[in-house]
């Protein structure tokens, strides 16, 4: 069975264990969104990086994931919450791969997931910090640092 065909077969069970795993962190904005909010979104991205890998191009889960940032930015969501979010979908992934595909092909299956999610989570921090820097976020002040005393 290939990379695809396991996560297309899994894909329902794949969505709601990450599902479970983000509720079970207890992120404040995910858990005002509700698990059902969650759960498509994590669909949404699965979805998408299911595409990215049968194609082999990184623009489907790139552009989605900018978007995201977007939204999720204005919305008062830390990275940090978003970055969870794409974690516990590649850890469900993971789980079904190192379960069901043979061992000569692991190697594969595991650098492709991550090579994808990888983009995503980099195209969502990008995003962040972009966005980010046009404004005054406090948790990227860093005029903290550079107050105090000097010596000499």
């Amino acid at each position: 069975m290939s990379l695809t065909e396991l996560l297309e077969k899994d894909g329902i069970q794949i969505v709601n264990e990450a599902t479970a795993a983000l509720v079970r962190s207890d992120l404040a904005r995910y858990k005002e969104a509700g698990d059902a909010v969650s759960r498509e979104r994590l669909d949404e991205l699965f979805q998408l990086a299911l595409v990215s890998i049968r194609e082999r191009k990184l623009t489907p889960v790139v552009e989605h994931m900018t978007h995201v940032a977007q939204e999720r930015f204005h919305a008062g969501y830390d990275i940090r919450e978003v970055q969870i979010a794409i974690n516990v979908l590649e850890e469900a992934i993971w789980k079904h791969i190192v379960a069901e595909m043979p061992a000569s092909d692991l190697a594969e299956a595991l650098g492709l997931v991550s090579t994808v999610l990888g983009a995503a989570k980099d195209s969502l921090a990008r995003a962040y910090v972009s966005l980010a820097s046009m404004s005054k976020a406090p948790s990227l002040d860093l005029s903290a640092l550079f107050e105090g005393k000097t010596s000499g």
